[in-house]
């Protein structure tokens, strides 16, 4: 499948979010062209600052593949992630990341991108107007 396939699922995922009343930001992992998890921002449904859909995601994919590392995955997210993200992802040495839009405000690259695992392969980009669309809508409705 290409990644617009996967990035389109994740876009899905963000949407759900936003209806939920969360940053709209979602998350889909593959293994060898298999979906292994599925994520999105849930903060404030848990009560939980932590509970970003990159965290749940790479939770969801170790445990479907019994193993703390995802280098044979890649990891398709809505918006860039944040530091905390970064960090984990580095953890779990993704062996790829995808990434829709960037984020200026909070995204770990303006900070460092050697945040990332060295063997990370990174693509940004990826229906970045999309998410940015999604995104710019969420907080237009959240300040009126």
């Amino acid at each position: 499948m290409p990644d617009e396939y996967f990035m389109e699922m994740a876009l899905t995922l963000a949407e759900e979010a936003a209806n939920s009343g969360e940053v709209p930001v979602g998350v889909i992992v593959v293994c060898r062209n298999r979906i292994i998890a599925k994520a999105r921002n849930q903060t404030e449904q848990l009560n939980d600052v932590t509970a970003h859909a990159e965290i749940m995601a790479i939770t969801s994919a170790t445990q479907y593949l019994g193993s703390k590392y995802l280098t044979d995955c890649t990891m398709y997210v809505t918006l860039e992630p944040c530091v905390m993200c970064a960090g984990a992802l580095f953890w779990s040495q993704l062996g790829r990341l995808v990434i829709g839009a960037s984020d200026p405000k909070r995204g770990y690259s303006r900070i460092e991108t050697a945040i990332l695992h060295p063997k990370t392969r990174l693509e940004t980009g990826l229906l970045a107007q999309q998410s940015q669309m999604l995104l710019a809508k969420f907080f237009t409705r959240l300040r009126t």
